[in-house]
């Protein structure tokens, strides 16, 4: 037994966390592979989707994995360093994991595993002209002072899927593994397909011409509504962790959104299964947008949910009835003293009559059950609409609706400021 321990614990020594491991980096000069200070690299936030649940690569001891990119073309180096890998003959064949092979099967074929190839390529980098239509530009302050110098940004528009993007999409596209949770690879031959991307313009120090290194892009897919309507849905939103917290996302959402106001053909948008990063990105672009609304002005808001708003948020702002409830609420807290018990009062019941609505639907089959169920079926469904378990479920929805919606309405509240 004590030889199995020892040998275990010398297998644990070749395991490695791939978050941990994997190091990003946009180039735009050679100086940047080796300075991590003027390029700080950065770390994928998830690897599951790659190297599986536990996210651990095996078989190998001080592993650090190199994905460069070239900041505008976004060409890429793959360089995997270590100090030792697991001998199978040492630990009864025992293989390492391929990791060549793990990130074959996501990547562009062709990146680069030559640093001096990679180098080269990235001499030619400033040659690269931005795909789609320019539809907004924006300065971003580098500071958060706005004495102090912006920087330029790009959104530009894609609306079909040209050979040298879909080269340029293929490249990008593996980054959603890392930073999005159940990511998947879109299918690029369906012309339902748009694009939304962000570059940073700068003007090159060598010739003076301007530059467009990639920011981060959208994804949207255009659903047939019935009967002459489309519904765009917002697929995948990405934003590189160097650009985050800079207002980049919010923006690129609201452009997005400007375009499909004045479009009779969309009915509304939509947005699949978004994170809760996006959920409160979209939340406060939605209440924003809203607080402008008639309809969403605040004596309107404590008469409770109306047709109004959902007929005028869907006209003006493409809002489907559900997330126009959704700002319905969190403007109505916005608008709510939390410190005077009648005002509170209304709203919580308000919510709460929302949250019960299923359940009330459950009642109703659940009456219909009573006339065909046996005896003991009809036992085991009770214990589905206990009474004292419901309301705890709903006090606990509730309480965690206001939580979320809490940090909106601080964000709104800075704007009134």
């Amino acid at each position: 037994m004590e030889s199995v321990s020892i040998a275990g614990h010398k297998l644990e020594a070749f395991k490695v966390c791939a978050n941990d491991v994997i190091h990003f980096k946009l180039v735009r000069r050679e100086e940047d592979i080796a300075d991590d200070e003027a390029c700080p690299p950065f770390k994928p936030e998830m690897t599951h989707q790659i190297f599986g649940e536990s996210e651990t690569i095996f078989g190998y001891k001080d592993l650090r994995i190199n994905m460069y990119y070239t900041a505008c073309k976004m060409l890429t180096y793959v360089g995997i360093d270590y100090s030792e890998k697991i001998n199978p003959k040492k630990f009864d064949g025992v293989q390492a994991d391929d990791i060549v092979n793990l990130l074959d099967e996501k990547l562009e074929p062709g990146y680069f595993t030559s640093l001096d190839a990679f180098t080269s390529a990235l001499q030619k980098d400033e040659e690269f002209v931005p795909f789609g239509e320019l539809i907004h530009q924006y300065n971003v302050n580098k500071s958060g002072d706005p004495a102090s110098s912006s920087t330029t940004y790009e959104i530009r528009y894609i609306s079909e899927m040209a050979p040298k993007f879909e080269a340029f999409h293929a490249r990008i596209q593996p980054f959603l593994l890392f930073f999005i949770d159940a990511a998947s690879y879109i299918d690029v031959d369906d012309p339902k397909w748009s694009f939304y991307v962000i570059y940073e313009k700068y003007n090159s120090l060598r010739t003076g011409d301007p530059i467009h290194s990639f920011v981060g892009y959208m994804t949207v897919y255009n659903y047939y509504a019935y009967p002459d309507k489309i519904r765009p849905r917002i697929s995948q939103v990405l934003i590189l962790p160097p650009f985050q917290g800079k207002g980049h996302c919010s923006t690129l959402v609201q452009t997005f959104y400007k375009r499909c106001w004045s479009d009779k053909s969309i009915l509304d948008v939509a947005v699949e299964d978004p994170s809760d990063d996006f959920q409160r990105i979209r939340d406060f672009t939605d209440s924003l947008n809203c607080s402008k609304l008639t309809s969403y002005q605040p004596h309107y808001l404590t008469a409770g949910f109306s047709k109004e708003m959902v007929t005028e948020a869907r006209e003006k702002l493409k809002l489907s009835k559900r997330q126009a409830r959704r700002v319905y609420e969190i403007l109505r807290l916005k608008h709510t003293n939390c410190f005077n018990d009648e005002e509170f009062k209304a709203f919580r019941i308000d919510i709460k009559k929302r949250l019960n609505a299923p359940f009330q639907k459950s009642k109703r089959h659940f009456d219909r059950m009573c006339r065909l169920l046996r005896p003991n079926e009809l036992a085991a469904t009770l214990n589905n609409i206990n009474p004292e378990v419901r309301l705890d479920l709903i006090e606990k929805q509730f309480q965690s609706l206001v939580n979320e919606y809490r940090h909106i309405v601080d964000k709104l509240g800075l704007l009134d400021e």
